[in-house]
């Protein structure tokens, strides 16, 4: 009886890496990738317009101004303050390139998150053909945003996005943030969000082209107005309505926002964790378990007395750290991270179990200083706005 409990212990966990590493369209791979080509530098950008979000973001906001100032002629920039208490407003209008439009934006609007709030009053601003979404702790390295465009149009399809480098600097930094973007290409495999025959679906809301007639198509931001993980239902929207996204990583996306203790990584992981669970217990209980036997038994497994159980510890432990070991070189750490692979795994089970007790106690999301209640998300398609965004199909 005790071995066959070894048994199931740990071959589960075994099986379960073998088939990430085996799967045909290999989410752990690094290979969408996207940085700027030698002639990205001289590019007009007179046809987008960059919308950028910013709540008490004073600190950072010029460096990402700064940058855009790099990217080249023609781009049109709008910062939207949305009920900032830091002085953000003044810091967008001085640090800003020549023509930076800072709109203040309005009080919060019921049913809606405070992004998407802020992005629609922007989009109203936008009559470029291209809307670049982009977060107000994101550096884009010089000719990226050309790159993207060129990406788009070679692939003729309607967005682009780019997963940013996290900031991996302070130790909570070098154990987590890595795996924070292995764990999103697990959970969305990037082959089968870049694919249009695939219902998986995938952006990196840090930076978003766009084209600005599709955004208005779906209805604008008043679609996702309710949605905490605004990327991804972007990229579900506009993949529906039968147009082509591509999403991959670039060392030239930046952000320089800075996680210094493990406090605001957990509450980072934490307010949405649940959230891609949709709500359910019964997705959390098969993601907890999927957790353990993946993360926590095959280390216990290693002291099994039975051979057979240790052999399926080691291999499935072996295993997941081939699957980190691609994340870890792209981003320049060292391999020895992945022997933690374990430590990280379970640390990211706490947070969602965390994210299930504060949806529990009515906390849905809790961000910069906004708490979202729990009730029921609106999942439907908001077309109140199609007349204010007519689509542009005849």
């Amino acid at each position: 009886m005790v071995e066959h409990l070894w048994l199931l212990a740990t071959i589960p966990g075994a099986v379960l890496w073998l088939i990430i590493l085996l799967l045909p369209w290999r989410p752990w791979s690094t290979r969408e990738r996207l940085e700027p080509g030698p002639s990205s530098e001289s590019v007009d950008l007179d046809g987008i317009t960059v919308l950028i979000p910013a709540r008490n973001e004073a600190e950072g906001i010029g460096r990402t101004l700064a940058a855009l100032e790099r990217q080249g002629p023609g781009l049109e920039v709008v910062v939207i303050d949305d009920r900032s208490e830091d002085g953000t407003a003044s810091a967008a209008r001085v640090a800003g390139p020549e023509g930076t439009r800072v709109i203040e934006g309005t009080a919060l609007a019921d049913g809606w998150t405070g992004k998407l709030w802020a992005l629609e009053q922007g989009l109203a601003e936008v009559d470029t053909k291209y809307t670049l979404l982009l977060d107000a702790d994101i550096e884009v390295g010089a000719g990226i945003i050309a790159g993207m465009l060129d990406l788009l149009r070679a692939r003729k399809i309607e967005m682009v996005s780019l997963m940013a480098t996290l900031s991996m600097v302070g130790p909570w930094e070098k154990l987590l943030m890595p795996s924070f973007i292995y764990f999103f290409k697990l959970l969305y495999p990037f082959h089968l969000a870049n694919s249009p025959s695939s219902r998986v679906a995938a952006a990196a809301g840090g930076n978003v082209l766009v084209e600005t007639s599709v955004l208005r198509e779906i209805g604008g931001f008043a679609a996702l107005k309710d949605e905490l993980i605004d990327d991804c239902a972007l990229a579900a929207r506009i993949k529906a309505a039968g147009h082509g996204a591509w999403v991959g990583l670039s060392h030239s996306v930046v952000s320089h926002r800075r996680y210094r203790r493990l406090r605001s990584i957990w509450n980072m992981v934490a307010r949405t964790a649940y959230t891609q669970l949709q709500y359910s217990p019964a997705l959390l209980f098969g993601c907890v378990l999927a957790l353990l036997w993946t993360f926590v038994l095959p280390v216990v497994g290693l002291f099994a007395p039975h051979p057979t159980a240790r052999t399926a510890a080691i291999v499935a432990l072996a295993t997941a750290a081939a699957t980190y070991l691609p994340t870890l070189i792209y981003y320049r750490r060292s391999p020895a991270w992945a022997l933690l692979l374990p430590v990280v795994g379970t640390l990211y089970l706490a947070m969602t179990v965390d994210s299930a007790y504060r949806f529990s106690r009515g906390i849905r999301s809790e961000w910069r200083g906004r708490v979202y209640a729990t009730e029921e998300p609106d999942l439907s398609l908001v077309r109140s706005s199609d007349q204010r965004y007519p689509s542009s199909k005849p």
